[in-house]
């Protein structure tokens, strides 16, 4: 499957942001999928993640309750609803996909990714 991520922008502090993850390829409902992140001169952190079904949904600590993940298996896209945007937000943001029945939250378990789309989150 290849990925495209879409979405980023621009935004105020305590603004909102909807990011998209266009897959194309084999079914997207096969991949799990998720959201990490990399800020300049820091590591790329895991954001969150959905079952390829939708039901399951895992978030990281500093984006829970303000990040929504969803999916539309139909439309092969995957989604990142951002709302309560922080400075600490900015980042280039990438989406990751696994052919799997479960989800994960490590980098090393995706094979597939797409390109990043820039986040900037102005104070």
């Amino acid at each position: 499957v290849q990925l495209q991520a879409s979405g980023g922008g621009l935004v105020q502090a305590g603004g909102s942001l909807e990011l998209s993850c266009a897959a194309s390829g084999r079914a997207f409902s096969y991949y799990a999928m998720a959201w990490f992140r990399q800020a300049p001169g820091k590591g790329r952190e895991f954001v969150a993640t959905i079952d390829r079904s939708g039901s399951s949904t895992y978030y990281a600590d500093s984006v829970k309750g303000r990040f929504t993940i969803s999916r539309d298996n139909a439309k092969n896209t995957g989604y990142l609803r951002m709302i309560s945007l922080k400075p600490e937000d900015t980042a280039v943001y990438y989406c990751a996909a696994r052919s799997t029945t479960s989800y994960y939250t490590r980098q090393r378990d995706y094979n597939h990714w797409g390109q990043g789309t820039q986040v900037t989150v102005s104070s």
